[in-house]
């Protein structure tokens, strides 16, 4: 059974023939029984036949050798330096005949699957990489790792060749190790420093196990950033003294909602800190939660009818939010708003509350002038 089988998957393929001993009916034959079966797109599993001038041809069983040349190739050079002749390959068809009449295929998914298990193996056993600085993105810089590949290097892991500043890298080859491998998320992260300073991150890691979450620190704004600010504090104990970084995080700075972070930071700034968290090596602080949380006690502070002095912080064209102190807003639905009221930003108003979400942390409003004594005497 196996044998037949084999025998129509033969029987399936186009022989190689001298085409130059063939008349125009055998050629046309020929033509329609081969490259036109294939559609761009299409994946097809092959044998690779030769490996030259930066190109690699695969039989797939059509009139010609399938080719990955040019900018494919490009793409999977580090894979090609892995594959032999002989090696059987699943390719996607790219163009079934180009103007010179070749089949052009790629190997990315291959090169993808090869990578992936690559990067994994470097992380287990702390393997460098040469990766090259690409752009500057979000409290780092991306860069093209082998295979292709895009990573990304925190400003936390940039060592003191560079002095920790990501611009310093870009246009650079770079070494560095993998940090962390996530192909589901299509992440990958490396470590600059893991390989310019690893007895310095080594003592880091161990002054970071020493640090307690909840703990409050003086601090330096290190690097001011559209979502947060990096700061560093000072480790001592006994003769051991280290400077640690970590992120305020946007959401981390106030109970108010902050809309410009470069507003009320600025690089060098000393403050006070709190440690929230200190897992997969990274520091995280905040500044909001010195203080208490003002929703902890809303209930008794703000009861249902209570009434309060207001601003109005934001026009919407569901209402109006009025700040009644910091980290406090409510809405006055635009329903309340009819009748000839007209609110503007920056107006003081006087409010009631008509009910308090705790969980969903919303407060609703009623404007004293206009609606209270509606719901109080009718």
């Amino acid at each position: 059974m196996a044998k037949k089988t084999k025998t129509k998957e033969k029987e399936k393929k186009i022989k190689k023939v001298d085409v130059s001993k063939m008349t125009m009916a055998e050629l046309l034959a020929l033509e329609e029984a081969g490259n036109l079966g294939l559609k761009k797109g299409q994946e097809v599993k092959g044998k690779i036949t030769t490996i030259k001038n930066r190109a690699i041809y695969i039989d797939i069983g059509a009139k010609t050798d399938a080719v990955v040349s040019g900018k494919e190739y490009e793409f999977v050079k580090d894979y090609a330096s892995d594959l032999k002749v002989g090696d059987e390959i699943e390719v996607q068809v790219k163009s079934p005949e180009n103007d010179r009449g070749q089949i052009l295929v790629s190997i990315r998914g291959a090169a993808s699957g090869y990578g992936w298990n690559y990067f994994k193996e470097k992380e287990k056993i702390g393997g460098e990489v040469t990766v090259f600085g690409k752009e500057l993105n979000r409290g780092g810089i991306v860069v093209i790792a082998p295979f292709g590949f895009f990573g990304f290097i925190p400003g936390s892991q940039i060592g003191g060749k560079y002095e920790g500043d990501p611009e310093k890298m870009l246009g650079k080859k770079i070494k560095a190790k993998v940090l962390e491998v996530d192909q589901t998320k299509n992440r990958l992260v490396f470590s600059e420093r893991l390989v310019s300073e690893p007895n310095k991150v080594g003592e880091e890691a161990v002054a970071m196990e020493n640090l307690e979450v909840g703990g409050v620190f003086e601090a330096e704004v290190v690097r001011v950033e559209p979502f947060g600010i990096f700061v560093k504090i000072i480790f001592e104990e006994k003769e051991v003294r280290l400077t640690l970084e970590g992120l305020v995080h946007i959401s981390e700075i106030s109970w108010e909602k902050v809309e410009n972070v470069g507003a009320m930071f600025k690089s060098k700034d000393k403050i006070k800190v709190k440690l929230i968290n200190k897992s997969d090596g990274r520091l995280q602080f905040s500044v909001k939660r010195l203080t208490d949380d003002p929703w902890l006690k809303i209930e008794e502070k703000y009861p249902k009818d209570k009434e309060a002095e207001g601003k109005v912080v934001k026009m919407a064209t569901f209402g109006a939010l009025v700040k009644l102190e910091p980290g406090i807003e409510g809405l006055v639905h635009i329903s309340k708003l009819a009748g000839g009221v007209n609110l503007k930003e920056g107006d003081e108003v006087s409010v009631y509350i008509e009910s308090i979400d705790v969980q969903k942390r919303k407060i609703s409003l009623g404007l004293v002038a206009t609606d209270k004594s509606k719901v109080l005497y009718k």
